[in-house]
């Protein structure tokens, strides 16, 4: 439910499609020899269509530099989105200012599921830096630095430049990021993918001095981006600057939609909203990006925070005389609305303040004209009939899908005299102005969410009865990353004249993750209501739902906890640890068959073990304890002492992302997924037995009491030598399809009559039906069948240690044109080992294990293992691996001593 729940169940795709006027071009930026080698896999293009592609085939540059850099398996022919709008806006302004968009090609690299290619790919970005500002070199106007646009894990790299020894920090001043998963992995599949996050934000945290010049946004794609929840986009959290900002899409005004991983690059609402800041980042003087940080800044919020629905202007003039023949209408009372339709004449309506300043606090207004100009102003100066010095207010409104509005309290506006609205005249132009006088305690309501465990069944009810314009409900106790609520809105009115929508905004005060849902009137909405990333400890700030409403209707407002997006809180935020569960319950049900086959001489079934063995309360309450103990500072000093790496679990509570019953769930899913592969492995293994014996009747097998062999010993080097020579992981699945079909020795007359030197396969259930068969005396069904038990638990685990490898393998696999050897190899060292283990362990049967004096020990280890698996693999799948070698490294041992 919950994985259906994160995988369905989100808003429809409200983005509009880019599109291209011309044909897009993308010409290859010739490179120095020395990178060109250095960097085979890796090019640099520049973005192009019609003219302005013939004119830059000669490379003779005169705009401004940014360059676009993709992400995990991302095209260099993403920028075209960008490229192409960028390139409309130009046209639009003459060319008086225009922006080149280049593009690296990093061969569409798996980096999100192999790291050890993001440092490489950093070092080409810095070269690709140097070359571009060369092609500059000599123009007038010449750039020294280039804006990045950073897709996915392609921010992450742009980021990582400030940690290269010879990067100058000042050759970067704008780094824009699209869905990058800033904080941590996805899914840590190797160490060089977290060592390079540690390195990376550690960089960023401890030496801030080198961001003072660089301005930093990452925008995040809300719900619909279920493969980079936007939690792990939002940037490091810094007390030294200010210049990091932070947004999901969903609260980006004029856009006000979430995406998906692929069309955060191409979503049209989002990427106006970064041309047009582009353009408004100009310096008229150096024609280049300001190199002043606050104007960044500035832009950055008035384009993705608050837009107040004008033009930036960097200084806005503080005083303005209201000019021209209209005509001023003085208004008294607290509430006011005036419709405006092929009005000739112009009109100031002006509000004196000193007869409500007693009676409210606030002032609302909303105008459903979209335009950009002025239209509230507070009067400084005035007499007896018109306002003569103002101070203008528009830039307090704020855009909202269907209106714009200004929120003014009046404590904070001593000094002014008058509120005035500006209504100029409306050439066939219809829209509404209205305004209201109103006391913050009448419109903020408290509504208590519901327990988690309350599952849906009661409901917190609030109902709006007032005339008022605005309601601010306040969600009490609403802050922790597990909560997910439903609420739903009836609307009544009075009436059912025509009217304009309502809108319905989720605040969350401590981030930029608002959503939007814009009504019709009257009607029933629901809005699903769940967090990003949780509140900070120092925050007591309250989410808040604001209803924009119309003034004649009631508002009923109904609060539910939703059990199946509580499920989907979870798996979005912890799937990736479900590997590691999955593990921890097959290594306990491994450990059961071990005392079973010590203490009654038989082993047992894999599912029944799993029943029997594998339980939340072996493992989970020891993690507890140490999570609990790690907040004494005595403790902690010990552990560090120990050079203990941090518990997982202590990490994510820290993060306010954990909580006990989320590990009992997790716990009891990778029990179901446990057993459910298990049966799934030993089905398809007895099938394709079956068929192979109705193909092919093997002979009967000898017995062989040698666990190494010089034919075994030649299988284990060159596997070792293939390991060691290309990728480990690829070695690893060859021994995996080994043991798969295990070398049955057969006859010499069957391998003449195939007329080629190799062995034929022989699946271990194929070793069972020859329990019918004659054999050696030593050898017995039982025996036989209890071996079998025995090799099919190994290969499920075994099976779950390729899939944690397979992404290193896909990699080199999809790389081997250019290099043979992957390097560097997360798995290499591990596979020589399991190599050896696995050849082994797929010879072996279970009556020299019974007689071993190492049984008990290898019986005991893998309940203490799985415990530290869950404490140290939750965030590092790369250690699950490790842990499994280890307790089959006792398993070989058992079969030798």
């Amino acid at each position: 439910l919950g994985v259906r729940d994160v995988l369905f169940f989100y808003e429809e795709n409200r983005c509009s499609m880019t599109y291209m006027y011309e044909y897009p071009e993308y010409l290859k930026i010739k490179l120095p020899k020395k990178i060109a080698r250095r960097y085979p896999a890796y090019e640099l293009y520049l973005y192009g269509e019609g003219s302005y592609a013939e004119e830059n085939k000669n490379l003779l540059l005169t705009g401004i530099p940014v360059l676009f850099l993709p992400g995990n398996a991302g095209s260099y022919k993403q920028v075209r989105s960008l490229g192409s709008i960028a390139l409309r806006k130009a046209e639009d302004v003459d060319f008086k200012y225009h922006f080149d968009f280049f593009s690296v090609n990093f061969n569409e690299e798996l980096v999100a599921l192999y790291g050890g290619s993001l440092q490489r790919q950093t070092k080409f970005v810095h070269e690709c830096i140097k070359v571009i500002l060369k092609l500059y070199k000599g123009r007038e106007f010449a750039p020294t630095s280039v804006a990045i646009v950073g897709h996915s894990m392609g921010g992450l790299v742009a980021r990582a430049l400030l940690t290269l020894k010879n990067f100058k920090p000042e050759l970067i001043n704008l780094l824009i990021t699209q869905a990058t998963p800033h904080t941590a992995p996805v899914m840590a599949l190797d160490k060089y993918l977290t060592d390079f996050y540690t390195a990376v934000n550690n960089h960023w945290i401890l030496k801030a001095q080198d961001l003072r010049n660089l301005t930093t946004l990452s925008v995040a794609g809300g719900f619909r981006d279920y493969q980079v929840r936007s939690g792990l986009a939002f940037l490091p959290r810094l007390n030294q600057h200010d210049s990091a900002l932070s947004v999901v899409s969903s609260a980006v005004p004029r856009a006000w939609a979430s995406t998906d991983h692929l069309s955060i690059v191409w979503c049209k609402e989002l990427i106006l909203a970064t041309v047009r800041a582009f353009f408004d980042l100009i310096d008229e003087n150096t024609r280049q990006i300001t190199e002043d940080p606050k104007k960044r800044m500035s832009v950055l919020n008035h384009h993705f925070v608050r837009h107040p629905a004008k033009i930036f202007e960097e200084n806005p003039e503080a005083f303005t005389e209201l000019t021209g023949t209209f005509t001023w209408i003085t208004v008294r009372g607290s509430k006011w609305t005036y419709s405006v339709y092929n009005d000739s004449d112009g009109k100031y309506f002006t509000y004196p303040l000193a007869s409500h300043r007693k009676s409210y606090s606030h002032i609302y207004c909303e105008n459903s004209m979209l335009d950009t100009s002025s239209w509230i102003y507070g009067c400084l100066k005035s007499n007896s009939s018109m306002c003569l010095e103002a101070t203008d207010l528009s830039w307090r409104a704020e855009l909202l899908p269907t209106t714009k509005i200004v929120l003014l309290k009046l404590q904070d506006y001593p000094s002014l005299s008058h509120i005035v609205i500006q209504v100029p005249p409306a050439a066939g132009n219809k829209y509404t102005l209205t305004c209201e006088f109103f006391r913050e305690d009448s419109r903020a309501v408290q509504l208590p969410v519901t327990h988690l465990l309350s599952f849906g069944l009661s409901s917190s009810k609030i109902l709006l009865n007032s005339s008022g314009l605005l309601y601010n409900v306040q969600l009490q106790h609403f802050h922790q990353i597990y909560q997910a609520f439903k609420i739903y809105i009836e609307s009544h009115c009075q009436s059912h004249k025509e009217r304009k929508p309502s809108v319905y905004r989720l605040h969350i005060p401590w981030s930029h993750e608002d959503s939007i849902t814009v009504a019709k009137v009257p009607s029933l909405t629901e809005i699903s209501a769940k967090l990003h990333t949780a509140q900070p400890q120092n925050d007591s700030s309250v989410p808040e739902l604001n209803i924009y409403s119309s003034s004649d209707c009631q508002y009923e407002v109904v609060l539910k906890t939703s059990l199946l997006q509580v499920l989907g809180q979870i798996i979005r935020f912890h799937a990736g640890a479900l590997p590691v569960y999955v593990v921890c319950n097959i290594l306990l049900a491994y450990g059961g068959q071990l005392s079973t086959l010590m203490s009654i001489g038989q082993c047992s079934d894999f599912s029944h073990e799993l029943v029997r063995t594998a339980k939340p309360y072996k493992v989970e309450p020891l993690i507890s304890i140490v999570v609990f103990l790690l907040g004494f500072n005595w403790f902690r000093e010990i552990w560090e002492s120990l050079s203990l790496p941090e518990v997982d679990a202590a990490i994510l509570s820290s993060q306010d992302a954990w909580f006990p019953l989320v590990s009992l769930i997790l716990f009891l899913f990778g029990t179901g997924i446990a057993y459910w592969s298990g049966v799934f492995f030993s089905t398809s293994l007895r099938l394709f037995s079956s068929l192979w014996l109705t193909l092919i009747r093997p002979p009967v097998l000898g017995k062989d009491d040698k666990l190494i062999t010089p034919r075994r010993l030649c299988g284990v080097l060159s596997l070792c030598l293939i390991s060691w020579t290309t990728c480990g992981a690829f070695a690893v699945f060859l021994i995996y399809l080994q043991y798969l079909f295990k070398d049955s020795d057969c006859s010499k007359e069957t391998s003449q009559n195939l007329n080629m030197p190799t062995v034929k396969p022989q699946s271990l259930i194929t070793s069972t039906s020859k329990a019918t068969q004659p054999l050696s005396n030593s050898t017995t069904t039982a025996e036989v069948l209890n071996s079998l038990k025995m090799h099919v638990t190994i290969l499920n685990l075994f099976t779950w240690t390729v899939l944690l490898y397979s992404p290193s393998l896909i990699y080199w696999l999809k790389n081997l044109r250019y290099n043979v050897r992957l390097d560097p190899d997360p798995c290499r060292s591990t596979a020589l080992i399991l190599i050896c283990i696995l050849e082994i362990l797929m010879n072996s049967s279970t009556s020299k294990v019974k007689s071993s004096k190492l049984l008990k020990i290898a019986a005991k280890v893998p309940l203490p293992l799985s415990v530290a698996m869950l404490a140290f693999g939750r965030l590092h799948l790369f250690k699950v691996p490790h842990f499994v070698t280890f307790s089959l490294l006792l398993h070989v041992l058992c079969c030798i001593v």
